[in-house]
């Protein structure tokens, strides 16, 4: 099968996502979360996990890797897992987004910030919410209350007449 056989001429009217990856790094009870810089075109001065697009040339394991070394200056971490699918839709009817989550662990508190933003070591239980992107004080309970040998979650988020997130998670 060569390249022309994957129908992408057929299928460009159809619903088409935008692949990112969002990592959640833990070392004992605090997640580390990036607070954008202020000059970020996304969520400038508030708080997400680290990540971001999927490249053309990677998988979605090996952006997440290459996401956690550039944002975080971390070559390696321990038990980095996929816990969720989410597909978010957007204002644009044919293209969304679909953010694939993931969890690890780090043997240490040293990291390296980027341009991206600051990086802070943060308890779960005191999460700043109002500073936050909108998902994240459902989404972090979530994915860091899973079992290593939990399946992944599937979720959909979508905006309302009132531009709010809404969200809607189901499990296998």
């Amino acid at each position: 099968m060569g390249v022309k056989d994957q129908g992408i001429d057929v299928s460009r009217q159809r619903y088409q996502v935008i692949p990112r990856v969002l990592i959640f790094i833990t070392h004992k009870d605090d997640v580390l979360l990036l607070k954008g810089a202020p000059t970020k075109q996304i969520w400038p001065n508030l708080y997400n996990g680290v990540g971001g697009h999927v490249e053309r040339d990677e998988s979605v394991l090996d952006a997440a890797r290459r996401e956690i070394a550039e944002e975080v200056g971390l070559e390696h971490v321990d038990n980095l897992r996929l816990r969720g699918i989410v597909n978010i839709a957007t204002d644009d009817i044919n293209t969304g987004i679909m953010m694939f989550v993931y969890t690890a662990s780090s043997p240490t508190r040293e990291v390296r910030g980027s341009s991206e933003g600051t990086l802070e070591w943060i308890n779960p239980a005191y999460l700043p919410a109002e500073n936050c992107v909108a998902d994240l004080p459902e989404l972090i309970p979530r994915v860091l209350a899973m079992k290593d040998d939990d399946p992944p979650f599937f979720a959909r988020y979508w905006y309302d007449e009132h531009d709010t997130l809404q969200m809607a998670f189901s499990t296998p």
